[in-house]
């Protein structure tokens, strides 16, 4: 496996396999875990196609497995980069709630610009439960 990111909240990693393996660590961890898995599931079930599909969720290990959503971005102007937060939004109604250039990706394969990176995100559906509590990081802090 590769390593992407090794952080206090989290270490990813993708397989050879290209399944991407997110271990979450830290602060609120199973709260955070709990809240990707509910968010991307819930994207699924919207049939949102620019966000990883979940694989596997190992309660116990705190372990999210997905399928990858392609390569991080280099470059990407900040209009850009409110787009297509704003597009999740509008169309999905999830808030990221972390929409900054590190989670967004580019797929080569459709020419796609994707999101990452749900755990602290809102679904703004009345309609679906509530997810956990969640102590938002402050902008631009230590990940």
């Amino acid at each position: 496996m590769h390593e992407m990111k090794d952080t206090r909240r989290a270490l990813v990693r993708i397989g050879y396999d290209g399944r991407v393996h997110k271990t979450f660590r830290g602060h609120q961890a199973r709260e955070r875990f709990e809240n990707e898995t509910r968010v991307l599931r819930y994207l699924e079930s919207k049939h949102c196609d620019y966000v990883p599909k979940v694989l596997e969720a190992h309660v116990e290990e705190l372990r999210l497995v997905t399928t990858s959503c392609g390569q991080r971005v280099e470059r990407i102007s900040p209009p850009r980069v409110q787009a297509i937060f704003r597009e999740l939004r509008e169309d999905f109604l999830v808030q990221h709630d972390d929409a900054y250039e590190r989670n967004i990706t580019y797929r080569a394969t459709d020419g796609r610009f994707c999101i990452i990176d749900f755990e602290f995100a809102t679904i703004l559906d009345p309609a679906a439960p509530p997810g956990p509590a969640l102590d938002l990081p402050k902008p631009d802090s230590p990940r």
